[in-house]
């Protein structure tokens, strides 16, 4: 696949990040039938889903949400996929959905969980339950988090595969975790073959880790590097992942962490000033834990990833110079309490 040098708008951007590898249309059809995204307004969900559908024209693509963003129905439909406006909390809704042997489950909810925790657990818990027991004979790929792992040591590789998710910070990634115990219950009870997929930080130009050093730099603001490194990868790749994992799936299911090799947010400031010619302002020290995951299980599986590091920094210094779009999400990335 050949890179841009830089992303001229939304448009083009999206076209890249949806663009599939020739891996991914081989991978596909060891998953053959309609395929289902739940969740498809969020942020990684409609350029997924737009991937599905050029990777393999021919096959019938669906996207399920509230679709509460103006206009996002509409333009999943001018690329070919099928949009369904459901509420996943209720049962009535899910029972009226056609049936998909293939399903990527994209629903959660991360930012406000303070103050509605409630909401979270519904949203994290409960709305998997239904699904895992509404699609029982389908192949279901669910996204999770890295946010499931406790803090690693940073010298280190990070979290594997292996290791408990024991003793997490905060209501969200405790939600996280009932989520992955309940596809594993139904797995376990149904014979539905899957995979949760322990995302660490995706990157698009106007979300992600990048971005908001990005901004911070912009805005000479301080960098706290108390949470002094994470995980990165392209959302291009992820999505990419994401769908070949659908060949990948086992039964019961099983996690597979999602993402690039470790960077240091104190050598990503650093590179991003010298991008933007800002001299950032770094406060505090690295902590000598993190939020770190080793991916060598997805290595092995899809080869490394397509963008490196450098590029991503040259394409989110070039796009905030520019004063690009933004979603106006931060990842809170430097949080360490476990509070969003």
């Amino acid at each position: 696949m050949s890179l841009p040098d830089r992303f001229r708008d939304v448009a083009h951007l999206e076209d890249v990040m949806s663009q599939p590898s020739a891996a991914l249309v081989a991978d596909l059809r060891r998953a053959p039938g309609d395929l289902m995204v739940l969740g498809v307004g969020g942020k990684m969900g409609p350029t997924l889903a737009r991937m599905a559908r050029r990777a393999d024209p021919s096959r019938r693509v669906i996207g399920v949400a509230r679709f509460s963003q103006p206009g996002l129905r509409q333009e999943l439909q001018a690329h070919g996929i099928e949009c369904i406006e459901a509420d996943l909390l209720s049962r009535d809704a899910l029972a009226a959905l056609p049936d998909a042997p293939n399903i990527v489950f994209m629903a959660g909810r991360k930012f406000g969980s303070t103050g509605s925790e409630w909401l979270t657990w519904a949203m994290n818990a409960h709305v998997p339950a239904l699904v895992a027991e509404r699609f029982a004979r389908s192949r279901i790929v669910a996204f999770s988090t890295a946010c499931v792992y406790p803090f690693v040591d940073t010298t280190g590789n990070g979290a594997p595969e292996s290791l408990p998710p024991t003793a997490p910070s905060g209501e969200y990634a405790n939600s996280c975790v009932a989520r992955e115990r309940l596809f594993e219950h139904f797995s376990h009870q149904f014979a539905t073959p899957g995979r949760l997929l322990r995302l660490s930080y995706a990157i698009d130009m106007r979300y992600g880790v990048l971005h908001d050093v990005a901004q911070k730099v912009l805005r000479r603001e301080p960098i706290d590097l108390a949470m002094g490194h994470a995980n990165v990868i392209w959302q291009g790749d992820a999505n990419d992942w994401a769908l070949r994992s659908l060949a990948h799936c086992h039964m019961p299911t099983s996690p597979l962490n999602i993402s690039g090799p470790k960077v240091a947010i104190r050598h990503v400031a650093q590179e991003l000033g010298q991008r933007l010619g800002i001299a950032p302002v770094l406060q505090g020290q690295e902590a000598p834990t993190a939020w770190l995951v080793d991916c060598s299980e997805a290595f092995r599986l899809f080869g490394p990833p397509s963008v490196g590091l450098a590029t991503m920094l040259d394409w989110t210094a070039d796009w905030a110079a520019r004063g690009g779009a933004s979603l106006g999400k931060p990842t809170h990335y430097e949080a360490r309490d476990g509070r969003y």
